[in-house]
C-alpha cells in the first residue's frame, strides 16, 4: 500500500477540445496549483485478477504539498508537506516519516506535482481513445523506478482516471470524481502531527 501515495496529487483540470492528450497534460500543469477529488482504487495483479479495493479522497497544492486519506478498506493517511513524507495507518497506530524528495522520485508525484518539465523524466505519447477516455502514457527515462508506465485518461472533467503498471506487472487503477481545482485549503492542511501514543518510525 505504500507505494500508492506515488500517484496521489493527479492534477485535475477540465479537458480542452480538440486537444491531444499530451497537450491536456501540459496544459493541466500550467494552469492548475491546488486541487481535491475523491476516488475509488483498484489494484490488480499481472493477471488482472483483483487484489484489492479501496476508496477515499485527495488533495493537493503545488509544489509537493499533498493529503490522501482512505477510508476503505481500512483508515490511511499520507501526507507530503514539501519536506516529509507522512504515512499514518490508524489501525496500527503507526506513523512512518521519510525524506520527500528521496521517496518521490521519478513517480507520478513527481511527474504531476513538480516542474512542468515534465518531458526531462518522462516520455509522453497519445496512446489513443479508449472507454469513452483519450490517454496518455509516460514512461520514465530511469530504469530505476518503482512504475514501468504510467497511463492518464482524459474526459469531459479533465483527468478522470490513472492506469499504472509496475516492474511485476501488477496494475493500479484510479478513478476520479466530484473535482475542484485552484481553491484555498484551511491553515496546516498540509502539514502531519502524529497523533498522541503512535509509533513514530524515521526512515
Amino acid at each position: 500500500m505504500k507505494n500508492l501515495f506515488f500517484f496521489l496529487i493527479a492534477l485535475l483540470l477540465p479537458g480542452a477540445s480538440g486537444a491531444s492528450s499530451v497537450e491536456e497534460l501540459k496544459a493541466l500543469l500550467r494552469s492548475t496549483t491546488t486541487a481535491r477529488a475523491q476516488f475509488a482504487q483498484l489494484v490488480l495483479d499481472k493477471d488482472l485478477k483483483l487484489l484489492q479495493q479501496s476508496t477515499g479522497r485527495m488533495a493537493f497544492a503545488r509544489p509537493g504539498r499533498f493529503r490522501w486519506e482512505y477510508d476503505k478498506p481500512y483508515e490511511q493517511i499520507i501526507v507530503g508537506d514539501g519536506a516529509r513524507l507522512w504515512i499514518y495507518d490508524k489501525d496500527l497506530n503507526q506513523v512512518t516519516v521519510r525524506k520527500l524528495e528521496g521517496a518521490l522520485g521519478a513517480s507520478p508525484a513527481a511527474l504531476l506535482s513538480g516542474s512542468n518539465e515534465i518531458e526531462q523524466s518522462y516520455t509522453l505519447s497519445a496512446v489513443g481513445r479508449e472507454q469513452g477516455l483519450d490517454w496518455l502514457e509516460a514512461v520514465p527515462k530511469a530504469r530505476d523506478t518503482v512504475f514501468e508506465r504510467i497511463r492518464l485518461g482524459f474526459g469531459k472533467a479533465g483527468l478522470e482516471a490513472m492506469e499504472l503498471r509496475d516492474q511485476f506487472g501488477q496494475v493500479t487503477i484510479i478513478k476520479f470524481s466530484v473535482m475542484e481545482r485552484n481553491r484555498e485549503f484551511p491553515p496546516g492542511w498540509f502539514r502531519f502531527t502524529p497523533p498522541e501514543g503512535s509509533d513514530v518510525i524515521r526512515e
